[in-house]
């Protein structure tokens, strides 16, 4: 058994993005949580207050930047700061989703890269490190000059994956971005992979054209990053019915569920559908409650911060998981 974690010389804050998620993680550390709260005056501004003592201490912000994503930003960045100038040795940004990591690179002319605005940002509210959970594109730690751990929520999601015991199964990419994921998860599990064919039309639409592989009497698993409005996940849906697959079962590591996500996922043909809880669902999903697995991240978040603060490998966790680094 590892040493438990001493409370005097660690200490785990969290803002308001998702503060369920951070007491878990606590609870699996046996760590209490860090005393500190976020005020609003009147016009609206933040105020961050931290109520013990942090100097030479390794600190610990928990903060998904989920919707209202600008707001959620901004307290964090009070956060880091507050930490920094009350003489924390170490102050990590933990982000279980990271709020604009699509925005990665200027796919035409006149567009801005805003992954490399947060992370410039981050660095320069005093951020020693960023730990974050299946980032949209993994090339984001490149656009950062201190450590980033990115996290891979297939543990979690493998596990669950197994438990439903599906023969005959396919791992469906439901654009060709996501292919790496998808063979990730039929490497790990064992089974093939599809390609379904996409074109976007706007920021929240879709179009799914034609399937590359064979899915016609299978069950298959849909795996992607996130799901925002739901548009590419949906149109996958019912291309795989026209072409004759058996169930079809849907894993996003962030629920992110933007209108009209809800109404276009009430209708999709799928069995069941697992998110995790690096974004709080609340009653946003109670449209298709039936059909939601909502897993925890806590645990692998939990061992993460333990081995960063112990300054062991954190990529072991995954080691473990499927027997090759990340």
């Amino acid at each position: 058994m590892p040493t438990p974690l001493d409370a005097s010389k660690i200490k785990v804050f969290t803002g308001r993005g998702n503060p369920e998620l951070a007491q878990r993680v606590c609870d699996h550390i046996s760590l209490p949580m860090g005393r500190g709260r976020t005020d609003l005056f009147p016009d609206g501004e933040c105020i961050v207050k931290v109520d013990e003592d942090v100097r030479g201490r390794d600190c610990y912000v928990f903060q998904s930047t989920s919707h209202p994503v600008n707001a959620h930003l901004m307290e964090l960045f009070i956060w880091i700061d507050c930490l920094k100038r009350a003489s924390a040795k170490r102050v990590t940004a933990v982000m279980p989703y990271f709020g604009y990591a699509r925005q990665d690179r200027k796919d035409e002319g006149r567009v801005p890269i805003t992954a490399k605005l947060v992370a410039n940002l981050l660095e320069r509210a005093g951020a020693d490190r960023v730990v974050s959970v299946d980032l949209h594109a993994a090339q984001v730690q490149g656009f950062f000059d201190i450590p980033v751990d990115h996290l891979n929520a297939s543990p979690v999601m493998c596990k669950w994956m197994k438990s439903q015991k599906l023969a005959n199964r396919v791992f469906v990419s439901p654009d060709v971005g996501n292919v790496k994921r998808a063979q990730a998860y039929a490497n790990t599990m064992g089974g093939e992979i599809c390609i379904i064919d996409k074109r976007r039309k706007s920021g929240s639409q879709t179009e799914a054209r034609h399937i590359i592989g064979d899915v016609e009497g299978k069950n298959v698993l849909i795996v992607d990053d996130m799901i925002t409005t739901a548009g590419t996940v949906t149109e996958a849906c019912k291309i795989l019915k026209d072409n004759g697959v058996k169930d079809i079962y849907i894993a996003a590591t962030h629920a992110v569920f933007a209108p009209p996500a809800m109404e276009r996922l009430s209708e999709a043909p799928f069995s069941k559908i697992a998110v995790t809880d690096t974004i709080p669902i609340g009653n946003r999903a109670d449209a298709i409650k039936d059909r939601l697995v909502v897993l925890s991240v806590a645990e692998l978040l939990g061992e993460a911060i333990a081995r960063i603060h112990r300054d062991e490998s954190v990529s072991a966790l995954f080691k473990q998981e499927n027997g090759s680094g990340k």
